[in-house]
């Protein structure tokens, strides 16, 4: 197939515009990991270099000899693999369940769940609920108050429509029932909405700290997030990354370099997660989309 003139010139500048778009979110994530492993003075004198004489795994060595991060660490696994657990279930089975033709007001429901879209209790009334249920300060005061999400049970209810009905209707002329017809017919073949779903709700609640904050007080039970947020923001490198006996301007080295190096530590679960869910996450999502 000829390309015009034009449409060659428009297909230059999308390759142009690509390029630019994929630099800028490339060098910054570039720069932190590679700011993570340089000595500071070297940062701070040398610049941006790839120099493999000036690395140091320093901040790495003060970050998993610290407890707080490993604990963090743990928690943020713990914490994140529960809700998506819960979540994934939860949400599946309800929009399997919203799918079946024959259920009765299911239009009625469909718009209440809209509804709490758009409107919702707001912050004091859901921490009264959650204390009322003896829930804060536990890792339920987590997983619990957002493991309904409508927006994903839209998007496995649009799923399993686009399962023929053909399949279902041949187990029921053969006697199974509503549940084994999901367990054996539908539920195989929802894996890429269910890696969709698992993904989404393992990321969102990875890079959540709000909840913690407000529910948790414990600092034990605090997310690496949280930790993370301490670190950044708060500018609070725990006492135990970094000696006493450092001067000023060594310890606001050091503390870059532990900063730099949280953020490598709190983003590895997400890069080695994805290539393993990319091809149901394409699929998925189409099939969702197109629906």
């Amino acid at each position: 197939m000829n390309n015009s003139k034009t449409d060659k010139l428009i297909l230059l500048f999308n390759k142009v515009l690509l390029s630019v778009i994929v630099m800028i979110v490339v060098f910054p994530l570039l720069y932190v990991l590679l700011a993570s492993f340089l000595e500071p003075n070297a940062l701070i004198s040398k610049g941006f270099k790839i120099n493999t004489s000036d690395w140091t795994f320093e901040g790495y060595k003060r970050i998993l000899t610290d407890g707080t991060i490993v604990k963090g660490f743990m928690n943020s696994i713990l914490y994140s693999t529960g809700f998506t657990i819960v979540t994934v279930l939860v949400c599946i089975l309800a929009g399997y369940t919203l799918s079946t033709e024959g259920l009765v007001g299911r239009k009625i429901i469909m718009v209440f769940f809209l509804i709490t879209m758009f409107f919702n209790g707001g912050l004091i009334p859901t921490y009264l609920v959650v204390r009322d249920l003896g829930m804060l300060n536990t890792i339920w005061s987590i997983i619990v108050p957002n493991a309904i999400n409508v927006w994903f049970i839209i998007l496995a209810r649009t799923y399993f429509k686009s399962i023929p009905k053909e399949l279902k209707e041949a187990a029921r002329i053969d006697g199974a029932s509503e549940f084994k017809i999901f367990l054996k017919i539908v539920f195989p073949l929802s894996k890429p909405i269910i890696f969709v779903l698992a993904l989404y709700a393992f990321i969102g609640q990875w890079n959540a700290y709000f909840d913690a904050m407000i529910y948790l007080e414990d600092r034990d039970l605090y997310p690496l997030q949280l930790v993370l947020r301490s670190i950044l923001i708060q500018n609070e490198v725990q006492p135990g990354m970094i000696s006493d006996q450092l001067a000023r301007a060594e310890l606001q080295k050091i503390s870059e370099m532990i900063k730099y190096s949280s953020i490598v530590i709190a983003s590895l679960p997400l890069i080695v997660m994805y290539p393993f869910f990319q091809k149901y996450f394409e699929k998925g999502v189409m099939v969702g989309s197109l629906k």
